[in-house]
């Protein structure tokens, strides 16, 4: 899957946030505060960036006490009425996914089985069914890339 960051992503991001993009030459940059002085998170994406032998979309999150990474971004869903980004990345079967909050927090979930993005989370355990429910935001644009324009900045 080869998705790239368009000016409508870009966009549609710093809207869903409330905050304005700064564009630094191959990396765009979103300081995102809560009302809480430690809820900041700050964003970086890197629409083509070398990674390793290939190049790819690249997601950045760094807070006061983390610094988080979603390598070949396959894909964004931008929801307004939760507030929130989840960018994802797929690969055999697994998907990882970083949430950005308008609010300044932020949730990573990695290698998730594609199949708990679906379903009763109820059959789930505890332990992993808030994983299956944060992801399922992703679930039709999977659907959506395995036959559709994948570039097309969809909101929940």
């Amino acid at each position: 899957m080869s998705f790239e960051f368009t000016d409508a992503h870009i966009a549609g991001i710093a809207r869903v946030l409330g905050v304005d993009a700064k564009h630094y030459g191959n990396h765009y940059r979103y300081e995102i505060k809560g009302a809480e002085a430690e809820r900041r998170v700050s964003l970086e994406i890197y629409p083509s960036i070398a990674m390793g032998d290939r190049e790819g979309t690249l997601v950045s999150v760094f807070t006061p006490n983390s610094n988080l990474q979603l390598q070949h971004c396959s894909g964004v869903v931008m929801s307004e009425l939760m507030g929130e980004v989840t960018f994802f990345a797929e690969s055999d079967g697994k998907i990882s996914g970083l949430i950005v909050e308008k609010e300044g927090g932020c949730s990573l979930y990695a290698n998730v089985d594609r199949s708990m993005v679906s379903g009763d989370f109820t059959k789930l355990g505890p332990e992993v069914m808030l994983s299956g429910i944060a992801l399922s935001l992703t679930e039709l644009m999977l659907d959506e890339n395995d036959g559709e324009d994948e570039n097309a900045p969809p909101e929940a």
